[in-house]
């Protein structure tokens, strides 16, 4: 019991120094947070283009042609052309939900692949 109570007067002696060491805040010391702030915006910013990047990169099935259809995995002609036929889909789940393609197909195009609407 003594042990305890020993490791707790320790435990919160310790919290008491880390707070009486913790530095005062003055403007100064605000000056390097805000530039802290200010690159936190601009790696913001920088990822926003390669998010829009990786959008522009996707097919979408409602506007891509037979032939840039049949050049995804699994999507021969024949798929292309159901896939053309079914449109518009409102989600890329659709192509699922409409029985166009089968479960492992879509499983292997739909980090390609995006439904746009209008």
């Amino acid at each position: 019991m003594q042990r305890i109570f020993a490791i707790l007067i320790a435990a919160i002696a310790s919290i008491g120094i880390a707070f009486a060491q913790a530095p005062a805040k003055d403007a100064k010391k605000a000056e390097p947070a805000k530039e802290m702030k200010a690159d936190a915006k601009k790696d913001a910013k920088a990822e926003a283009p390669k998010a829009d990047a990786k959008k522009a990169d996707l097919m979408d099935v409602n506007s891509a042609s037979e032939k840039e259809l049949a050049s995804l995995t699994g999507i021969g002609e024949v798929r292309a052309k159901a896939i053309v036929k079914h449109r518009p889909y409102k989600g890329k789940d659709e192509l699922l939900t409409k029985k166009v393609i089968p479960q492992k197909v879509y499983d292997d195009i739909k980090d390609q692949i995006i439904a746009k609407q209008k």
